[in-house]
């Protein structure tokens, strides 16, 4: 006769160990977020109705996350008041869409630095999602060309710093209205910024766009920035250099410098790349400013485009606008003298009323500067009679170079350079432009070991 115990007694076991399993799983559910991994600000405390202030229920989230060994911070659609946020290593906070963080415009919100955001000493740490975040920098704060005598607030602060940190990344954010710098990232290592879009106050003064500061292999791309200053701006800080850095596939509008170096410049600069970049509506298109000794070498400009902005008649911005500037001076009479070599522009597309200036100094003329391919479309013209280079930063001395290349009668005019190659440039102007203001496509001064080739000037068909 066939006995069926250990069937019975077999599945009986089964059910035993099931139980067992689900406690256990039920029990470390109950420790853990509601998806692994993840915390949701609404679940510490956030309410996201814009007039409570937000900022504890942020950091204790972000505080157990770290605590966790990393993970991601929702901030689900709402209207969050914050002050200081910190971001610790292994921490992601993802804004989603229907988001919206507000700084706080209270100074105590602010126990460390005057930033919203705010990591240091950190690792894989990231900020994306679709949501938005809004600074305090509305108006246009006394812009006006940089008047000497604009009034600034006792109160300022920027949105996000990274500070010593490895593997940053910020993709998608919409950023708008930044008091001062808007996305700075200061002694970093592995930076991508992808995607973001940035919406400052054109006449904001400070309001830069992305600051790498002293920082190595930097990626910046597909960004779409409108700046009261510099939109896309390497600095170096400290004697500490700023290199590995690649930019394309951005689009820029600033009433300062799109795409600069300097001035701020005490390290060197090296191996750098914009490419693919459209620029409009901006002072100054492409500008490289070295006061403090710094060498910037190996730079690379490919495909640019950019269109200068046209005067209207409320600033004085006209004396300074230039497509392309690169200048080499002291900001002081004891600071060192730096060095500008190995800058290459190929296949960049101008529209301007206004020339090209490159210039070094006698002691330090710009070496081997190539241009390759540019074409400039000359459109409403300008007098120069008064123009003088862009400044670009804070400087206690002046002289001769400040107006002596400036107004040369040339569209493209480069002074103290050593080693100079152009192929291929082509002005192209009505007849009318052409005789409004007599100037020359190229005009040299001061220029060693020079090839010149296909420089031509053109008349478009009616």
């Amino acid at each position: 006769m066939r006995r069926d115990y250990p069937r019975l007694a077999s599945v009986r076991w089964e059910n035993f160990v099931g139980a067992i399993a689900l406690f256990f799983l039920l029990e470390t559910l109950q420790a853990q977020p509601a998806e692994a991994g993840q915390w949701n600000v609404r679940d510490f405390g956030a309410v996201g109705d814009g007039i409570s202030l937000d900022t504890e229920a942020f950091n204790r989230a972000i505080a157990q996350a770290h605590a966790a060994g990393g993970g991601v911070i929702v901030v689900p659609a709402g209207n969050y008041l914050c002050g200081t946020i910190r971001l610790f290593t292994g921490c992601t906070l993802r804004v989603e869409k229907g988001a919206v963080i507000r700084q706080s415009r209270d100074p105590a919100h602010y126990p460390a630095r005057r930033y919203l955001l705010l990591a240091e000493n950190a690792r894989d740490v990231a900020l994306v999602g679709e949501g938005t975040i809004v600074g305090i920098g509305e108006g246009p704060l006394g812009r006006l060309a940089d008047r000497s005598d604009a009034q600034m607030p006792a109160f300022r602060a920027g949105i996000a710093l990274f500070e010593n940190c490895q593997n940053v990344r910020v993709a998608k954010v919409r950023f708008e209205l930044s008091d001062t710098w808007t996305l700075t990232f200061r002694f970093c290592e592995d930076v991508l910024v992808e995607e973001v879009t940035i919406r400052n106050e054109y006449l904001h003064t400070n309001s830069d766009g992305i600051d790498p500061v002293s920082c190595r292999k930097v990626r910046i791309r597909g960004c779409d920035i409108v700046a009261g200053d510099d939109c896309v701006v390497l600095k170096t800080a400290d004697k500490q250099p700023c290199e590995d850095v690649q930019v394309w596939d951005c689009t820029l509008e600033t009433i300062a410098t799109a795409i600069k170096i300097g001035t701020e410049s005490s390290g060197d600069f090296r191996n750098i790349e914009f490419r693919d970049c459209t620029i409009r509506n901006s002072t100054v298109g492409i500008g490289i400013y070295v006061k403090d000794g710094a060498t910037v070498e190996d730079v690379r400009y490919r495909r640019i485009q950019i269109e200068n902005y046209r005067p209207q008649g409320r600033f004085t911005v006209e004396n300074a606008i230039f497509p392309v500037f690169m200048d080499i001076e002291r900001r002081h009479a004891d600071s060192p003298v730096g060095k500008i070599r190995s800058i290459q522009l190929e296949d960049v597309v101008i529209r301007s009323g206004f020339g090209v200036l490159v210039q070094g100094m006698p002691e330090s003329p710009v070496e081997q500067l190539t241009i390759r391919n540019m074409t400039f479309y000359v459109k409403d013209s300008w007098d120069w009679s008064k123009r003088r280079k862009h400044i670009g930063g804070r400087r206690t001395l002046s002289n001769q170079r400040d107006t002596e290349f400036a107004r040369l009668p040339g569209w493209v005019v480069l002074a103290h350079v050593r080693g100079l190659t152009v192929d291929g440039l082509r002005l192209v102007a009505s007849e009318e432009e052409w005789k409004r203001f007599p100037r020359e496509p190229l005009l040299l001064r001061h220029v060693e070991g020079a090839i010149t080739q296909k420089v031509e000037r053109v008349v478009p068909e009616r």
